[in-house]
C-alpha cells in the first residue's frame, strides 16, 4: 500500500528509544520516576537488559505498525474503497481530489498527540491507580508517552 513506509516506521520504533533514553534520563525524570515507581538500582541492575530493549523495541515497532491508520487520512479511504476485485473507482477519485493533503510532520505530531492523550494516558492512568500509584507516576509516564507518539506521528504521516 502506497501509504505504509516501512523505513518511516522502523525509524518511528527507534524514536521511540531515543526518548525514552532522554525522558527517563536521571537528568530528566528518571529519579523522579524511579521514586514514583518504587524502582531501586537494585531492581535495575537485575534485569535483563539486553532482553528489555529487545522487547520494547519490538513493542514500539508493533506501535508504529498501528499509527498510519490514526495519522493518515488516506487510510482510512483504503478501508472504505476496498470491493471484492480490490479498489473501487471511487478511491481513484478520492486521491486525485485530496491526495497527499494533510501528510505532515506536524499533522502527524497532531495525531499522535492525541492518541498520547485520548489512549495511553486512561490505560496507563487506570493501570497506575489499581497498582496505587502516584498521580506523578501517572503523569511521567503518560508524558513520555503523548511526547513519543507525537514525534512517531510525525515521522509516519510526514515521511512519504
Amino acid at each position: 500500500m502506497e501509504f505504509l513506509n516501512p523505513v518511516a516506521m522502523l525509524v518511528a520504533a527507534i524514536s521511540a528509544m531515543v526518548v525514552g533514553f532522554i525522558w527517563y534520563n536521571p537528568k530528566t525524570f528518571g529519579n523522579v520516576w524511579m521514586q514514583a515507581s518504587g524502582m531501586t538500582e537494585e531492581k535495575i541492575k537485575g534485569g535483563n537488559m539486553a532482553k528489555i530493549f529487545i522487547m520494547a523495541f519490538i513493542f514500539a515497532f508493533l506501535l508504529a505498525s498501528a499509527l498510519p491508520s490514526m495519522v493518515i487520512h488516506q487510510m482510512g479511504a483504503v478501508s472504505l474503497a476496498q470491493g471484492e476485485l480490490g479498489m473501487l473507482p471511487s478511491y481513484d477519485a478520492f486521491l486525485s481530489d485530496y491526495g497527499d493533503a494533510f501528510r505532515t510532520f506536524k499533522h502527524g505530531a497532531l495525531h499522535g498527540i492525541l492518541a498520547g492523550i485520548f489512549i495511553a494516558l486512561p490505560i496507563l492512568g487506570t493501570n497506575a491507580l489499581f497498582e496505587r500509584k502516584s498521580a506523578k507516576y501517572i503523569f511521567i509516564n503518560a508524558g513520555y508517552w503523548i511526547v513519543t507518539l507525537g514525534i512517531m506521528g510525525a515521522i509516519i504521516c510526514g515521511w512519504r
